[in-house]
């Protein structure tokens, strides 16, 4: 059963004018540059729900943070949420959520010779073989990773 955590009421203060819609955020199809600067020259296209961009399968999608140093080389740092979803079968290289005796553990799934091991993207952790003497159960394929630019919100 994936976890559950209780929901967090944040108060953001505003400084639109204009009520924010019932679902999705305004959402700008033309991008900002990551390089050199430029002025903003797009218009709002549409609103942008991210459930409904991050969620393929909502009765069988779920949230989890992310803690620990152990999958840094693929971008999940500690405090970061993850969508995972238990409909999607794994396939080598997907990153997923697995309990290996009980232990819950996020890793890269490397298949190799009917061989399965649980890599992690830290070359301070190792990677574990799963063998099948162990109680080891998939819990689903992480699709988003959601990560806070303002560390101190996490």
């Amino acid at each position: 059963m994936p976890p559950i955590f209780p929901a967090r009421a944040m108060a953001e203060e505003s400084h639109h004018s204009a009520p924010a819609p019932e679902r999705g955020q305004p959402y700008f199809e033309e991008g900002v540059a990551a390089g050199f600067p430029s002025p903003v020259q797009g218009e709002l296209n549409s609103v942008l729900d991210l459930n409904s961009l991050c969620v393929r399968h909502p009765a069988t999608t779920y949230y989890v943070r992310a803690r620990g140093e152990s999958m840094i080389g693929a971008g999940i740092d500690d405090g970061d949420i993850l969508v995972v979803d238990r409909s999607l079968r794994p396939q080598n290289g997907d990153i997923i959520i697995a309990a290996i005796d009980a232990e819950f553990t996020v890793k890269r799934l490397r298949i190799r010779d009917k061989l399965m091991e649980l890599v992690p993207e830290n070359p301070d952790f190792s990677p574990r073989r799963l063998s099948e003497e162990e109680q080891s159960e998939f819990f689903g394929v992480v699709t988003w990773i959601v990560k806070s630019a303002r560390r101190h919100y996490s």
